[in-house]
């Protein structure tokens, strides 16, 4: 069985968006792309032709790979999220008590993961620790750094950016 991949409203949203345009619109370029450099004749020897077959596989790739993503999502809805304990979908603001300093991360499935973006993954050491936990509650990480401590200070409700 395939494993269920858990997804916010708002990274479910981005994926069937993606979906989208990689199906009505980047399909058309390729398909453009690829007749043009046949027009070009001898294919054997014709880059033009062979990154577009490339570009045209990447895409049909990733076209696949987000419907199984899809097939396979299991929504959290983030107004239903209970903000008594840390739970995919909600914000947290937490305080690394090493360099006392705070930070926020939205709590999200895997797919979804971004950490630039400040969204890390329920299945990520950090995001696996914090899951359940209240305010007030202290969480020690094993990292390949070592022991990280935090200190739950807020659960919040995630705003859709």
């Amino acid at each position: 069985m395939d494993k269920k991949n858990i997804l916010t409203y708002e990274g479910l949203r981005k994926l069937e968006d993606e979906l989208e345009d990689l199906k009505v619109v980047k399909r058309k370029e390729i398909s453009q792309k690829i007749k043009e450099a046949r027009e070009q004749g001898d294919l054997s020897e014709n880059a033009e032709y062979d990154a577009a077959k490339d570009e045209q596989r990447d895409i049909e790739a990733r076209i696949e790979q987000i419907e199984k993503i899809l097939k396979n999502a299991e929504v959290v809805v983030e107004e239903e999220v209970n903000l008594d304990a840390i739970s995919i979908g909600c914000k947290v603001r937490i305080l690394d008590c090493e360099f006392d300093e705070e930070l926020e991360y939205k709590i999200v499935g895997s797919t979804e993961a971004n950490s630039l973006k400040g969204k890390i993954s329920n299945e990520s050491p950090v995001g696996k620790a914090l899951l359940g936990k209240k305010v007030g509650d202290v969480v020690t990480v094993e990292t390949q750094a070592g022991e990280l401590e935090y200190k739950v200070l807020e659960i919040q409700r995630s705003n859709v950016e």
